[in-house]
């Protein structure tokens, strides 16, 4: 879903570039549809296999991005090492464990399967910086919206952090309310409903969730590299909070260039529409195209130090003796009563809903039946029942 978004916001930019001065409504058509080459780089002093993503901007009509296979990818350093990255599941990832280091200059180099090179400026590993906490407190927002702000904080004594992104991963525990351990199905051969024994690892399940804006601040205006930012704000009505929470936050040190880019592209995401007085035009980042040095290139390769927290929550350890915020489904009771005439017959409109997983048993009291949908009974129809390896109760 990120990158998505990240290839979506980068085509209405090059669409804005079409788009001078609009002043009179403007329908977009495709005939306005210029494309360019999305490159999205990013190399860390994690020691891992680097990923990187390469597609094409898309035309409105179009589901999403094209990926660009068949390209060679390698970056360089300035001590002549090369580190080859292979195509997998549409990302270029490299064939090797590698990181990055302090005080070297790294570069990344692209040829197409049609010839096209394109090359980056050198980057150089930004300082190094921990996160220190995660902190939860219920707060009230202006709006009188309350709910768990969740805040990173690091310090650089050094003052030479400044530029910082966020990403996140939020897990949470799912608890079905309307869970019964058996299951109802229909048997043929006795032309009669029966139960049998639900699996007991249908109730309990883990989602994951990962944040999908860009998540920036900056303490370039501060007498001190202190970071206490709000990375998440979660409302006490959100069901993800119900039970057990988990955050794992990913903080970024970026360069100013590397700030720049991703604030002016997050401004113009959430600017509401291209179409506007003020129009962005179009902003390179530090990729070019080497053979046409007007081709748009679009994107940005990243070499940037990385820290990572995660911490945990229960909802009654920040909100005791509060009622759980209401589940995201509001898990009406339907009720199947096998003595209404019809038609159709209420026993073939509920042999029906089990055989097309429509609904799951939750009580009875014969002639009725009561039925749920999947997700108030069964929390696998949209999640997870593995619990993560990460995990701590």
């Amino acid at each position: 879903m990120k990158k998505i978004i990240f290839i979506k916001t980068l085509t209405l930019l090059l669409l804005s570039i079409l788009i001078v001065s609009c002043t009179e409504p403007y329908a977009l058509q495709t005939n306005t549809f210029e494309e360019a080459i999305v490159v999205e780089a990013s190399i860390t002093n994690e020691f891992k296999k680097q990923e990187i993503k390469i597609s094409r901007t898309y035309r409105f009509e179009e589901n999403g991005p094209t990926f660009e296979t068949g390209a060679t990818v390698i970056i360089t350093d300035d001590q002549g090492n090369t580190y080859d990255f292979e195509e997998q599941s549409e990302m270029y990832i490299s064939t090797s464990e590698f990181q990055a280091v302090p005080d070297r200059q790294y570069k990344l180099n692209i040829t197409t399967a049609d010839g096209k090179t394109y090359q980056s400026n050198n980057q150089t590993l930004t300082t190094a910086n921990q996160i220190e906490s995660l902190i939860p407190t219920v707060v009230t927002k202006g709006d009188g919206e309350r709910g768990v702000q969740i805040n990173v904080n690091s310090f650089d004594p050094t003052n030479t952090s400044k530029y910082y992104r966020y990403t996140y991963e939020e897990t949470y525990k799912v608890i079905v309310p309307k869970w019964s351990p058996n299951d109802l199905y229909y048997n043929s051969l006795s032309n009669a409903f029966e139960l049998s024994i639900r699996d007991p690892n249908t109730r309990i399940c883990y989602s994951s969730v990962n944040s999908n804006t860009n998540i920036l601040t900056s303490t370039n205006e501060q007498s001190e590299d202190r970071v206490n930012f709000p990375v998440r704000f979660i409302s006490d009505q959100n069901y993800i909070i119900s039970h057990r929470y988990s955050i794992l936050v990913k903080q970024y040190v970026q360069n100013l260039e590397s700030h720049t880019f991703y604030k002016t592209l997050k401004d113009l995401s959430s600017s509401g529409s291209i179409l506007s007085q003020n129009q962005p035009g179009f902003f390179y980042g530090n990729i070019r195209a080497i053979e046409n040095p007007n081709e748009k290139v679009i994107g940005f390769f990243d070499v940037s130090s990385v820290s990572t927290k995660r911490m945990f929550f229960n909802y009654a350890d920040l909100f005791p003796d509060e009622p759980l915020p209401p589940y995201f489904n509001d898990c009406h009771i339907v009720t199947f009563n096998l003595t209404d005439p019809g038609p159709p017959s209420t026993t073939s409109e509920l042999i029906n809903a089990i055989e097309n997983n429509t609904v799951r048993y939750f009580a009875h009291g014969y002639p009725e039946y009561h039925m749920v949908i999947p997700v108030c009974g069964d929390c696998t129809s949209f999640s997870s029942n593995i619990i993560p390896s990460f995990w701590i109760e």
